[in-house]
């Protein structure tokens, strides 16, 4: 009986080597198939066999001579593509966001639809995402696409399963929610898969973003809370059941604010969007509670812009305390960058100065250990543009589609 290591099936090194070609030409198009060779170490006839297949499958396409080369000009490559398309789907308090995009990153469509998730049973929220992701679906499959995978964020711990275990800010506590959704879109051929929506949105940047590629990068939520998308040594960092990132419940101080966590001096409630807007517009909730901020962060943004002394006193007191959380990331996992996404975009300028002053002055390592923090640049709907990306990167990892059919 054998017991050692079992020799790789020929299958599966096909199809990891047309994985390294992928990501090569998407990292380096255009390119030709001798400098696949020469970066990959694979040799040029198998280069070609592996260009051909992924010719074939449409995922690459020729395109044209390059002239300015030592020798002979080569035929180029690009991504391709065109039959393949995936889809992303980000659950917020108040609305939905729905992006699809093709194999080279490329928005096809980015949907918006208000739907009042905090005031909305788990199952009308799951008829309203599986309505939005199905009529997604038949827009981009009217276009001859073939649906690569479906990804939908939510702000809560999520576990392997896509069981929501908790997302206090939606009301929500073990909802099946990736099952819930099979059975509302009747068994799809495509892959559905729910994961925390700050792990996509880090995933977004990592592919995307001004910061694409980096190895060690953090995405901060600006939404109604603050969680953490964390990219270590290349990978998402999910932890032992998938609930990493939780840095919105990292206590900063003992004697402040009520969480909604139910514990008092979170992250969250002393730097969150919600707290933000209590300190520099006190009677803006006099109404009831607020689940689309987008009109009071752009008054407080026209109070920052004016030179408003409380308001901008406030911002600084609030991104120190964005600056300790950022100190506590940098001291344990030392990241290359971390992203501020969200409402935190456009209330950044007066934010960054005393976050990064914070983050000099707490963190062990000298020069903050490198670390940076930047506003992202990738705009609304981050979350959905990385649902989108997790489905690439299946594509990336090997899991490629077989050819299309020729159009009847």
């Amino acid at each position: 009986m054998q017991t050692g290591p079992q020799p790789a099936d020929f299958a599966d090194v096909r199809a990891t080597n047309l994985a390294v070609v992928l990501r090569h030409v998407r990292n380096h198009a255009p390119c030709s198939r001798a400098d696949i060779a020469a970066a990959t170490g694979l040799n040029k006839a198998t280069v070609s066999s592996l260009v051909a297949d992924l010719i074939e499958r449409r995922l690459l396409r020729e395109t044209g001579l390059a002239e300015h080369r030592i020798g002979r000009p080569a035929t180029m490559l690009v991504l391709d593509g065109q039959p393949y398309a995936a889809i992303g789907l980000a659950v917020s308090a108040d609305q939905l966001t729905a992006v699809a995009v093709d194999l080279a990153g490329e928005q096809l469509l980015s949907w918006r639809r208000s739907f009042p998730a905090l005031a909305s049973s788990p199952g009308k929220a799951v008829s309203a995402i599986a309505a939005l992701a199905g009529r997604v679906a038949g827009r981009v499959g009217s276009q001859n696409r073939q649906v690569l995978g479906l990804t939908v964020g939510v702000p809560g711990l999520v576990d392997s399963d896509g069981t929501v275990r908790l997302a206090a800010n939606l009301g929500w506590r073990d909802v099946d929610l990736r099952a819930d959704l099979v059975h509302a879109l009747r068994d799809p051929k495509y892959d559905v898969a729910v994961d925390n929506d700050a792990n996509l949105s880090a995933l977004a940047e990592h592919r995307y973003g001004a910061f694409a590629g980096s190895s060690d990068l953090v995405y901060l939520t600006g939404e109604v809370g603050i969680g953490a998308g964390v990219i270590v040594d290349g990978r998402l960092l999910r932890g032992g059941r998938g609930f990493s990132g939780e840095i919105g419940h990292v206590q900063i101080d003992p004697s402040g604010p009520r969480c909604p966590c139910g514990r008092t001096g979170c992250l969250e409630a002393m730097a969150g969007i919600p707290a933000i807007i209590r300190r520099v517009l006190p009677d803006a909730e006099a109404d009831g509670p607020i689940t689309d901020f987008a009109p009071e962060v752009d008054e407080v943004v026209r109070l920052a812009r004016r030179g408003d002394p409380a308001t901008v006193d406030s911002l600084a007191a609030v991104g120190r305390h964005l600056g300790h959380g950022v100190a506590i990331l940098t001291n344990v996992i030392n990241p290359d960058v971390v992203v501020l996404g969200g409402n935190f975009v456009p209330l950044a300028p007066w934010l960054l100065p005393a976050a990064e002053a914070e983050l000099a002055a707490r963190a062990v390592a000298p020069d903050a250990g490198g670390c940076r923090i930047v506003a992202s640049t990738l705009g609304a709907g981050t979350a959905a543009v990385g649902g989108a990306a997790r489905a690439l990167a299946t594509v990336d990892a090997g899991h490629l589609p077989p050819p299309p059919s020729p159009p009847s």
